[in-house]
């Protein structure tokens, strides 16, 4: 227990370090600070906190390490709704049609999932690759057909904190930040259920938990919030793959409140990430590249380690 508070207390000193450097490099006037660095300091870390604690919460449902938003096409589907608001200049609309985009493939994979009238987690990946190459194919449609908004597609494809908001978009996003942080919350209620869950479906059943009501409420909660993040930053993968793991190396096995502590470091991690993309080189480096290269040998590791 003295060593879980010890290792809290560094995490939380470290992360305020963090947003200190993040605020203050460079000396940026008081205007740059509350105008850009501020907004993105809160972006980033509404996507880290939501995408890795998505992942933990997929992974302990589905019982599969490799179980994220990315990889079930999810995000796919949403980065498909926000591009098409794009080049419709529908940007206010941007996070609907990135939640209606990842409703739709969310809804596809359920089905292919249920074909042949029973449903496991390899079928669900499966369908989720399937699902993600579609709307992939959709979305090189849209490249094509709307070349001067070419500039907005990548960012949505490669992952790109630095949405500059205007002032009506400053407030829906505040608006957006408590609603998901709250919904966030609301899936930490469920995480014991998601527990039991562990143990498979006929031992949860009985012991009276709708174990397809519970998938079908964590999968819309989880396609409104990645919808939501991936409209206002892109397609960012990897992170809803690494931090569940990474915090239970940590503390030893699924928890309870592994969501929020996944989430928490999520948010430190994709902060830090967003930190080096932007000084790394001379040029900003979108932090989906970051992050993909962080998360391709670790997806790897743990391929090998499942195996």
């Amino acid at each position: 227990m003295k060593n879980k508070w010890a290792l809290f207390l560094l995490f939380s000193l470290f992360s305020i370090l963090l947003i200190y450097i993040y605020l203050s490099i460079n000396e940026p006037s008081s205007h740059i600070i509350f105008a850009v660095r501020l907004p993105r300091l809160l972006l980033a870390f509404l996507v880290g906190f939501v995408l890795s604690g998505v992942g933990y919460s997929f992974q302990i449902m589905l019982n599969n390490p490799l179980a994220e938003p990315y990889i079930l096409g999810i995000s796919s589907g949403a980065a498909f709704g926000s591009i098409l608001a794009s080049v419709l200049g529908l940007y206010i609309f941007m996070p609907v049609f990135g939640f209606t985009g990842a409703i739709v493939a969310l809804t596809i994979v359920w089905f292919l999932a249920h074909l042949g009238g029973f449903f496991n987690s390899t079928k669900l990946l499966l369908s989720g690759i399937i699902v993600g190459m579609f709307f992939s194919a959709l979305i090189s449609l849209l490249m094509y057909l709307n070349q001067q908004d070419i500039g907005n597609i990548i960012n949505v494809l490669m992952g790109n904190l630095g949405h500059i908001f205007s002032r009506k978009e400053w407030y829906y996003f505040l608006i957006v930040f408590g609603i998901s942080i709250l919904l966030m919350l609301y899936m930490f209620l469920l995480s014991r259920k998601l527990m039991i869950l562990t143990t498979g479906d006929v031992i949860a059943g009985s012991l009276g938990i709708d174990v397809k009501k519970l998938r079908r409420k964590i999968f819309i909660i989880s396609s409104l919030l990645t919808g939501v993040t991936v409209a206002y930053a892109g397609i960012i993968g990897f992170i809803g793959l690494i931090v569940p793991h990474i915090v239970r190396m940590i503390s030893g096995g699924n928890k309870r409140t592994g969501i929020i502590y996944s989430a928490l470091f999520g948010a430190a991690l994709l902060i830090l990430c967003d930190f080096i993309a932007m000084h790394i080189t001379v040029i900003e480096i979108p932090v989906g590249v970051i992050t993909a290269f962080l998360g391709c040998p670790f997806f790897l590791f743990i391929m090998a380690k499942s195996r």
